[in-house]
């Protein structure tokens, strides 16, 4: 059966902040090629539809977890905080695939997109579940501790937000429909990218929760792949839309 190697772990995890500062790099100034922004820019040829790409993309970070728990031989199942830490992983990769993408309304996906994306996924899904699953020590107590109670907190705050945005862009359209309009109501009010927010908090509060080189260094990569995108359809939705509500943010309340 699979061991821990530390080095392995240290290795991935500086490569993942790594793949961070190349995303900050690579789209703070110009946007990736889909959604609102691909028509100012060449169209990819090959796409598939919105709802099989989420779920094709984000099916590895649910499964590949899965799989190396199944191969751990005994299965390991305490302490219960290293449990729990598991479950909000897979709790967020069961809605991104099994539930958000029968939801979405978005347009079809380029297909280089999905296979990075893909690629992106089983890597940091076997990253994250290598750690807690084969490497992790946590005392009996750590449910208790305030690293884990608050990140908890963060964590459902963050995921939250997250679906109850997601929710009120899918109104913004009826079915079949393909144009864009002004986000309202929730964390809207305030803020441009508020389901990006709600992502990066919940990441970032799952770090506390885990107090782990990897999950803080996934969460560094989510603030640097999709903070560039909500700056990007802030100004897409001020140039666009004149009567877009100049208060608002990019993503986060009050700062920027």
């Amino acid at each position: 059966s699979m061991q821990c190697f530390p080095s392995l772990v240290l290795a991935l995890s500086a490569l993942l902040g790594a793949l961070a500062l190349l995303q900050l790099s690579l789209y703070l100034r110009v946007p990736s090629r889909y959604g609102k922004h691909e028509e100012r820019l060449c169209r990819p040829r090959g796409r598939l539809p919105a709802r099989c790409a989420w779920f094709l993309q984000e099916l590895p970070s649910f499964l590949v977890p899965a799989l190396l728990l199944a191969l751990r031989s005994p299965p390991r199942l305490e302490p219960l905080g290293c449990r729990l830490l598991c479950c909000l992983f897979c709790w967020h990769y069961f809605y991104r695939t099994f539930i958000y993408p029968f939801f979405t309304r978005g347009r079809p996906f380029p297909l280089q997109l999905l296979f990075f994306g893909t690629l992106f996924c089983i890597y940091n899904g076997f990253l994250q579940g290598y750690y807690l699953i084969y490497c992790a020590e946590y005392p009996n107590d750590w449910c208790t501790d305030i690293r884990f109670t608050s990140g908890l907190l963060l964590f459902l705050l963050g995921m939250g937000i997250n679906i109850h945005s997601d929710l009120l862009l899918r109104q913004l359209r009826k079915p079949g429909e393909v144009t864009y309009k002004i986000p309202q109501g929730g964390l809207f009010t305030y803020v441009s990218g508020a389901n990006y927010f709600g992502e990066i908090v919940e990441w970032f509060g799952f770090a506390i929760a885990t107090w782990s080189l990897p999950a803080f260094a996934f969460a560094f990569f989510t603030l640097c792949c999709i903070g560039p995108r909500a700056y990007h359809h802030h100004r897409y939705y001020l140039k666009t839309f004149t009567d877009y509500p100049k208060s608002r943010k990019a993503l986060v309340p009050f700062v920027f």
